[in-house]
């Protein structure tokens, strides 16, 4: 039987369910398949030290997560164009001596989004948040075919640095950063909202904007998945705004991760449902 070792590389990530959907789908593949969580905060050992312990333990790949998707990329030895051009990694996959990076976050929401907010007008996106997922994002809704996104986070200089490098990829014009004082006009006027920080998770409880700021007409976007309804998205669909939750995003990118891991074909519905059932227990 064929045997894969994965981890997951990131902080507070006790309730993720991406070992469940990758260990559920390698079992109808018949591969013995171990998924383990390598949470920073609890392991005692820096980004560097994980990732080349991994190598050295007999991992397959690693999946990366919040906060690493950028800080990871000087330990590795090769980038996929897409995690290069993102500059962000969520899935590093080891072949032989190297160990390789690639993102499978802008696709992952990129089939998310047409999936579930089919026909969804986007000629203005106010975007929260421009690290590592968010670089993803803003890039899936541009390749998509929104007209233009305003980047708000909380660190002014990165909000910058991604609308700079979306404009030189997309076009002028294509991506500004703002600051979050500017948010009530912004979503005056916008199209959708996309929430692209960890706000909201079990261990970032919260809401990312005042609730006031919402208003009918406007369609919602979480990437959040644990829990799958959010306070921003119950916020969103009392008002009566179409959401988009991050339940497909975390699938369609586990999907790709898997091919990646296995060179296997993952069953993309049946994942799909997996989820259903483990967010319903």
């Amino acid at each position: 039987m064929e045997s894969y070792l994965v981890g997951l590389i990131g902080s507070g990530i006790g309730p993720s369910l991406s070992p469940q959907l990758h260990e559920q789908e390698a079992a109808h593949h018949g591969l013995h398949y171990v998924y383990r969580l390598l949470d920073i905060d609890r392991v005692g050992a820096d980004l560097g030290e994980l990732v080349r312990t991994a190598r050295r333990f007999g991992y397959d790949g690693l999946n990366i997560t919040h906060p690493c998707k950028q800080d990871v990329i000087p330990f590795l030895d090769e980038l996929s164009p897409d995690a290069r051009m993102l500059g962000a990694v969520n899935t590093v996959v080891f072949d032989g001596d190297r160990a390789i990076g690639h993102n499978t976050d802008w696709t992952g929401f990129a089939e998310s989004f047409a999936r579930g907010l089919p026909d969804a007008p986007a000629h203005h996106v106010v975007q929260l948040g421009a690290g590592g997922a968010g670089a993803a994002v803003a890039h899936a809704l541009l390749t998509l075919g929104a007209d233009r996104i305003t980047l708000v986070d909380a660190d002014p200089a990165r909000a910058t640095a991604l609308a700079g490098e979306l404009a030189a990829r997309f076009g002028a014009g294509r991506a500004r950063p703002a600051d979050a004082v500017q948010l009530p006009e912004l979503l005056a006027r916008a199209d959708g909202l996309v929430h692209a920080t960890p706000t909201g998770m079990a261990h970032h409880p919260g809401m990312p904007l005042p609730a006031e700021l919402l208003r009918p007409g406007l369609w919602v976007a979480d990437i959040v998945y644990r829990p799958l309804k959010t306070e921003l998205l119950e916020q969103a669909r009392a008002l009566g705004c179409r959401t988009l939750d991050g339940g497909g995003m975390v699938v369609f990118q586990a999907v790709h991760a898997f091919r990646l891991f296995t060179g296997r074909e993952p069953d993309t519905e049946r994942m799909l449902a997996h989820l259903t059932d483990l967010v319903s227990v």
